[in-house]
């Protein structure tokens, strides 16, 4: 699946974008960061079963279109989706740190611009989509956005190089 994510043309990134974005009515996007083996979705529901629907929904067509294309068979993710409540605006905000850094903890970009198939973009003003609503959730600049999302990459490169030795 990684050899085949990574061939990924711009287009095709931007439709897993796209795909991201077509079922608002159920669910907004907060944050997302779409990886090889797997997604990161931090998501605000806005029906009873909202956030279970969508996932079926973006999980089925895409993994459709990507079997389809590369002649492959079988789940485009690993595992079934796990969910958490988040309690304050403080553990959001480093909730979408979190996801915005996972490129680069599992050593695929050095920097989080560098990842296509991110909202970071979004969160800093550099990005002409808008898949995520956020702005009234998290209260901070895009500069200051930036620099919390800095100051914890030297941190998550050490994690990604001791984490086959970590006990969970």
């Amino acid at each position: 699946m990684l050899s085949t994510f990574n061939k990924l043309s711009t287009k095709e990134q931007l439709l897993i974008q796209k795909k991201l974005n077509e079922t608002n009515n159920i669910v907004e996007i907060i944050s997302y960061c779409v990886m090889p083996t797997h997604l990161h979705l931090v998501l605000k529901q806005l029906i009873d079963g909202g956030i279970s629907e969508y996932m079926k929904r973006v999980c089925d067509s895409y993994s459709k279109y990507f079997n389809l294309k590369y002649k492959r068979k079988g789940p485009l993710w690993e595992g079934r989706f796990k969910s958490v409540l988040v309690d304050d605006d403080k553990q959001l905000l480093h909730l979408t740190r979190y996801v915005h850094l996972n490129p680069i903890s599992a050593g695929l970009v050095d920097d989080p611009m560098d990842w296509m198939a991110s909202s970071y973009k979004e969160y800093i003003n550099a990005s002409r989509t808008e898949i995520c609503n956020f702005n009234d959730l998290i209260n901070i600049s895009p500069n200051r956005y930036r620099r919390f999302v800095n100051e914890r990459i030297s941190y998550q490169r050490v994690i990604a190089h001791i984490k086959h030795i970590i006990l969970e």
